[in-house]
């Protein structure tokens, strides 16, 4: 026996196309269902997940991006914790990062050829919910954007992220362990902070001339930053990161 995980959205759809109409409580799904008693037509499988990936056809073996795409094959998403457990599908945090297999032949920017920036067999971290994934000679892989990858990783540590375009990388402040009175923070209570210091910076973004515009900060300032912008991640250390766009910055402290 196998359980199906479908998206909210889809048993919508489904359940308004059999009857012909749906009243909108019916439609408001949890972002996950699990329908039991799921026989598949071809072999058993245990937990079997219908994806949002195109499968490209055995015949198919190569995938061309075009213009200022990027193909990235998607690294593989952690089947334990730290200590050891071993988590279900459902709690298996997506992947944001891969290795660039193809890149297109650029783009058109004015009167000039603006080249992707990125090579081939570099390690890239990508948006959470960009681009297109698609199953290609038994791997998902995604097609997105070149400015929807947000950086390289150079080494292992997100500390070492080269970002990309307009963004910035930052080290976020620690939040405060207690209260102006004294009392001590639980995780679950601190407050969530919005000052950092910036690690690294990137190129620019292109005008319209497809030139670079330098960033207004540079490594090392310390800056506020918009709350929920950007996209945040732990280092090896356990130290917390964020990578933003810095439209997203409000001010440089001093």
């Amino acid at each position: 026996m196998a359980s199906l995980q479908v998206s909210g959205a889809g048993v919508g759809a489904a359940a308004f196309a059999a009857k012909g109409k749906a009243s909108i409580g019916a439609l408001r799904l949890p972002s996950t269902v699990i329908v039991g008693e799921v026989r598949p037509a071809r072999r058993a499988f245990r937990g079997l997940v219908v994806r949002a990936a195109t499968v490209v056809a055995p015949k198919y073996t190569t995938l061309k991006p075009l213009a200022d795409r990027v193909l990235v094959k998607i690294n593989s998403s952690e089947e334990k914790t730290t200590g050891g457990i071993l988590l279900p599908m459902t709690a298996q945090s997506k992947p944001q990062g891969g290795e660039v297999v193809a890149v297109g032949e650029g783009r058109i920017i004015g009167d000039k050829k603006v080249d992707v920036s990125i090579q081939v067999g570099a390690q890239v971290v990508y948006s959470k919910y960009a681009g297109t994934e698609v199953e290609l000679n038994d791997y998902n892989h995604l097609v997105l954007k070149e400015d929807d990858i947000i950086g390289i990783l150079e080494t292992g540590d997100v500390k070492d992220m080269k970002p990309l375009n307009d963004r910035v990388l930052i080290k976020v402040a620690e939040a405060e362990d207690k209260t102006p009175g004294g009392l001590l923070l639980t995780e679950t209570t601190k407050e969530k902070p919005s000052i950092g210091t910036v690690v690294a910076v990137g190129p620019g973004s292109l005008d319209e001339e497809g030139k670079r515009s330098l960033l207004s900060v540079s490594a090392g300032s310390t800056v506020v930053y918009s709350k929920y912008a950007g996209s945040e991640f732990k280092g090896a250390d356990g130290t917390n990161y964020i990578v933003l766009r810095v439209s997203d910055l409000m001010a440089v402290l001093s």
